[in-house]
């Protein structure tokens, strides 16, 4: 089951991440209406991941990195921006969402801009993370609950 609660989680993050692009290229095509959707099937599989992550995290605890020494340092510098730009991204998220459904274009692209960059490093290095810690991830032991 933890394996699979993995497997859940990094895929509806990734796939996140790729509709979130194809909503920007819809609408740089002026494609309204299969933006919106798009949009809102990227915040859905985003907050997919984070019911999958949430239960994996609350019934099996946390992994530790155990890999080489030499990568520990770049392990953490993207474990911790990772951290940080997740914890913004869904507030942010929600803010240009709330200015589109307001009608408030202007705000809802300039903050758009921002956050696109944000989710997709967000999506792309929980990438990473995951894939390193399916090679190097040690059991830390404890369930969160």
């Amino acid at each position: 089951m933890k394996e699979l609660l993995g497997l859940l989680a990094v895929w509806s993050i990734g796939l996140s991440g790729l509709a979130l692009v194809f909503g920007v290229f819809l609408i740089r095509r002026e494609k309204r209406v299969w933006h919106h959707r798009t949009m809102l099937l990227a915040t859905s599989l985003a907050a997919l991941f984070l019911v999958f992550y949430l239960t994996k995290w609350g019934l099996y605890g946390t992994t530790a990195y155990g890999g080489p020494e030499a990568w520990r340092g770049a392990y953490y510098f993207i474990l911790v921006t990772h951290t940080l730009l997740a914890a913004l991204n869904g507030p942010l998220a929600f803010y240009v969402i709330w200015r589109a459904l307001r009608g408030e274009f202007a705000l809802h692209k300039r903050w758009a801009k921002v956050l696109v960059p944000i989710w997709l490093y967000v999506a792309l290095t929980g990438w990473v993370i995951y894939l390193v810690l399916k090679r190097y991830g040690v059991e830390s032991g404890g369930v969160a609950f």
